[in-house]
């Protein structure tokens, strides 16, 4: 089965945030191309809606969103993602992924339009954490 990195943008606090999404939650984004919107409900954060910015491959090629396929491409670059310009008017041959989801993907990159009610930074600490920190003795 497939199994994707989320990474959440909250353009409020200007943060991002981190979730594994596996087997039957990933259905909901194959086949969907960079701007589309899809609600957060099937992965677990009810009220939330969420835009697609972008993404990268399992071997860490990025998405870009000109390109309409899901394979990987070698195209010619003169600015944009997976460009580097070093010097005016230089275009490079890069490998890119094309702009749909599919299962080559293993990073997708969203960004929040509209929020819900639960925060998504909130986590419970970790009870290693807990044992690691001493607790202070208060001296009488």
């Amino acid at each position: 089965m497939s199994e994707f990195k989320i990474v959440i943008a909250d353009p409020k606090t200007g943060k991002c945030h981190q979730r594994e999404i596996k087997d039957d939650e990933t259905n909901v984004f194959l086949g969907l191309k960079i701007g589309a919107t899809l609600k957060g409900d099937t992965f677990n954060l009810s009220g939330y809606e969420f835009k697609i910015t972008g993404g990268s491959d399992k071997s860490g090629f990025p998405m870009r969103k000109d390109l309409d396929t899901t394979a990987r491409k070698k195209i010619l670059v003169v600015s944009g993602v997976g460009a580097k310009r070093k010097r005016k008017g230089q275009r490079q041959r890069k490998s890119v992924r094309g702009n749909t989801v599919s299962d080559q993907v293993s990073q997708i990159n969203l960004k929040i339009l509209k929020y819900g009610k639960e925060k998504l930074g909130v986590e419970a600490p970790a009870e290693e954490n807990k044992e690691a920190a001493p607790a202070k003795e208060k001296k009488e």
